[in-house]
């Protein structure tokens, strides 16, 4: 039955009984005046139940009626009911998944904009010291202390995580993740990284310790073989060659365990190393004189764009190893003929130093895994290089000591791009340079 039926049905039947009767007795309109008026009164008390009904959740049942509002109380105790098990479905999931999440070793937190934090789960709670009810809408920057981390939490870059220590474990090692959802909430996803930190010390050191213990038994041996080819002019062609296979071994050995010293040292240094203005264009210029002895007689066109006088703050050592692995690449893996385009300029938020070159280029499965020790995008391409598959990783961790990152972009058969994108803040203008001096 229709609404409207279901409200003037009632009325119609009403009129229909009073009409006769107010004819027959004369008092038609003050009949109609006292029926409308009752109509009114029912319909006042109707309204009374149901809102002493909607102000008593607890009462299960609707109160008892017809018509029009007998209709009215069974749509909205359906629509309770509906509400009340759409609720209870949400809170189990809601449950399950508080649950889920407090079963990871990871720990989750959440906060708004303001970094108010409004769910955590167990793991968290352990890592950073968090206690509930207390700590429930504080400011998580507020409880974690680390100036890093708040410039970190309000910057949005969130494209590489934090590394810090826990508030109260100084001996724990943390990283941490941010994520934006919602209207610029932050899902932070804190991981322990203790023993994986441990565990790198320990091979950093293994390393270094091994490396050093290789230098001198490769320095003698490569001495003796320079001896020998040296007084060896009488021996037979084959004992010649043979020799000079050694000799060359030994020197691709001693280039590795240099690399891995200084892969070594720079990793121990981290950021904490001694910075100065470094002026660009006099490093480029004595990277690409070395560049031109290492290419010997392949013909190719290096050229050098600096175009700007900006001094990048930083220490000069490290950037020349990264720089100058970056272009001996591009010299060992560009044919002759071809060109290598070095670039060093300033954009609104960057300094980039970029190498560009029309070499064999790599295929893009392959970039992701550059930085790593010893990957060969293509190991057959390495033979007659004599490279270590240590340069690019030297490249990323001296990056990192910078606050700078390496971006790769390359084609196969086309060639290659390596930029180093350093924050404008690390630049200096040359007279404010000149001062600090």
């Amino acid at each position: 039955m229709r609404i409207t039926e279901l409200f003037v049905r009632p009325l119609l039947v009403l009129f229909l009984v009073i009409l006769p009767i107010g004819l027959l007795s004369g008092q038609l309109f003050p009949l109609i005046f006292a029926a409308l008026l009752l109509y009114l009164l029912w319909t006042l008390r109707q309204i009374y139940r149901l809102a002493n009904w909607l102000q008593h959740p607890g009462v299960a049942e609707p109160p008892e009626s017809h018509g029009l509002w007998g209709r009215i109380f069974d749509s909205i105790h359906r629509l309770q009911t509906e509400h009340a098990n759409s609720k209870a479905r949400l809170q189990a999931l809601l449950d399950r998944i508080q649950q889920s999440t407090n079963a990871l070793k990871d720990g989750v937190i959440l906060t708004n904009s303001d970094g108010v934090m409004d769910w955590w789960n167990s793991s968290a709670a352990d890592m950073l010291g968090l206690r509930k009810p207390n700590d429930t809408g504080q400011t998580i920057h507020y409880l974690v202390r680390e100036p890093g981390f708040k410039n970190y939490f309000f910057s949005k870059a969130y494209d590489e995580p934090l590394l810090l220590k826990a508030p109260k474990k100084p001996q724990m090692q943390l990283k941490v993740h941010i994520t934006l959802f919602g209207e610029d909430d932050r899902l932070i996803v804190i991981q322990d990284v203790t023993q994986l930190k441990q565990l790198e010390s320990v091979r950093q050191v293994f390393i270094s310790n091994v490396s050093h213990e290789l230098r001198t038994p490769l320095t003698v041996i490569s001495g003796y073989l320079e001896t020998l080819i040296d007084t060896g002019a009488d021996l037979a062609p084959r004992r010649q060659r043979a020799l000079s296979q050694m000799q060359a071994q030994a020197r691709r050995m001693e280039a590795l365990v240099t690399d891995l010293l200084l892969l070594s040292k720079i990793e121990n240094e981290g950021s904490e190393i001694r910075q100065l203005p470094v002026n660009v264009h006099d490093l480029l210029m004595r990277i690409v004189d070395s560049a031109k002895v290492v290419a010997g007689d392949t013909v190719l066109k290096i050229s050098t764009s600096v175009e700007s006088e900006a001094r990048l703050y930083g220490n000069e050592t490290q950037l020349h190893s990264a720089f100058s692995n970056l272009v001996l690449n591009a010299v060992k893996y560009t044919p002759d003929g071809k060109s290598i385009d070095i670039r060093w300029h300033t954009t609104r938020r960057h300094a980039i130093l970029s190498v560009t070159d029309t070499g064999i280029g790599v295929d893009s499965i392959h970039i992701p895994r550059l930085t790593e020790r010893f990957y060969r995008a293509d190991p057959s391409r390495h033979t007659g290089t004599g490279g270590t598959g240590l340069g690019l990783a030297i490249v990323k961790h001296v990056l990192l000591n910078h606050d700078a990152k390496l971006e790769i972009s390359s084609r196969p058969g086309e060639g290659s791009c390596f930029a180093c994108v350093f924050p404008l803040a690390r630049t200096i203008a040359p007279e404010v340079a000149l001062k600090g001096l």
